[in-house]
């Protein structure tokens, strides 16, 4: 008998609900309410979408302007090197060379000057790591050296110096790292240990 009167229970609700349904979807204030918010939300969604691909594409313009000329720079790199190691070699008191060597020789370090003021404008730096702590971010260790005077990690030799752009890297400096006296002098006392 429970069972029955749960199934009618069960029936009567359900024609109750539909009865509700049908009213709801007769009455047009409630459709043109619900087709309202429904067109409101669709309306704020495509608006919160719009800015969203506006900031996105102002951020990529901005990124298209600071970072767009870095396969250029990766390749200006090595000619700056040149550049630099003939700089670094001409004589330093040019009284003595004749006119021709001084006019070539001060034409050089001009456009050296020139060039490393062009190179900063555009947002291109070269790292100087020469005594500073090795930074693997911005450094690379060709060689570890051994010594007493420097604390371990201290780039002690500059092989190549590095570039970057902005804050991207282009090319890491190449260097000599520092290596304390102590592990050096530990090796040698273990050798000598194994020769007796």
């Amino acid at each position: 008998m429970a069972l029955m009167d749960d199934i009618l229970n069960d029936v009567l609700a359900a024609a109750g609900a539909e009865t509700t349904g049908d009213a709801e979807a007769q009455d047009p204030l409630i459709a043109m309410i619900a087709e309202r918010d429904q067109l409101k939300d669709q309306l704020l969604r495509a608006l919160a979408d719009t800015e969203n691909m506006r900031r996105r594409s102002e951020r990529e313009a901005t990124n298209v302007r600071k970072y767009g000329h870095t396969p250029f720079a990766r390749d200006l790199v090595g000619a700056i090197d040149n550049l630099a190691r003939v700089v670094e070699s001409g004589p330093e008191n040019l009284d003595q060379a004749d006119e021709t060597v001084r006019s070539l020789i001060t034409g050089i370090q001009l456009s050296w000057t020139e060039l490393q003021s062009v190179i900063e404008k555009h947002g291109i730096k070269r790292v100087e790591p020469l005594g500073e702590k090795f930074d693997y971010n911005l450094h690379q260790a060709m060689f570890e050296m051994p010594t007493n005077d420097q604390p371990s990690g201290m780039v002690l030799e500059v092989v190549q110096h590095g570039y970057v752009l902005h804050d991207r890297l282009l090319r890491p400096a190449m260097v000599g790292v520092s290596k304390t006296g102590d592990a050096a002098g530990a090796t040698g006392n273990d050798q000598s240990k194994t020769d007796e």
